[in-house]
């Protein structure tokens, strides 16, 4: 199964987000946390974990980036476990079967998301909040069709009029 996972390109997460996500944990959107936020509380960290963290489950910290990945069932079942054991603890789900409909709910949407991508897409989010709710504009980066990186630089020949110059 494809889903993403939280990637890191440098330590600025860190500094970002008052809880970053450790790289490589699978990420969903994550946009529940702020559903019962004033809009005049984000601001600083809250407000870039709202417009532009995913949410890495297991550390329950941020990402600003995540990539498509492969997952095993059995990661999967773990992190359907440890989401609605936070959706219990942390939001009071009803139950845990209330709770593990919902973090299906979550996988479902981020399954949706990277089904028709290739493994490695990048992915950030842009979130806004306005009278009608949150919104989510994903943005991606896809990984070259021929498997080769990025190329910055290229090698040619010595040129007889810049060898002569």
């Amino acid at each position: 199964m494809r889903f993403l996972r939280a990637v890191r390109f440098d330590a600025s997460d860190d500094h970002v987000y008052s809880n970053s996500a450790m790289p490589d944990e699978i990420a969903i959107s994550g946009a529940f946390e702020f559903s019962d936020v004033a809009e005049d509380a984000l601001t600083g960290k809250t407000g870039q974990a709202f417009a532009n963290g995913f949410l890495g489950v297991g550390s329950f910290g941020r990402t600003t980036f995540a990539v498509v990945s492969d997952v095993t069932d059995g990661e999967f079942a773990r992190m359907i476990d440890n989401l609605s054991q936070h959706f219990i603890d942390v939001y009071g789900a009803p139950d845990a079967q209330a709770a593990e409909n919902a973090a299906h709910e979550e996988a479902a949407f981020v399954e949706g998301l990277c089904k028709d991508n290739l493994l490695n897409t990048i992915f950030s989010v842009s979130r806004t909040l306005d009278k009608d709710g949150i919104h989510e504009e994903f943005r991606v980066i896809t990984p070259p069709s021929n498997g080769i990186h990025t190329r910055i630089w290229s090698v040619a020949e010595d040129d007889e009029e810049m060898s002569n110059g």
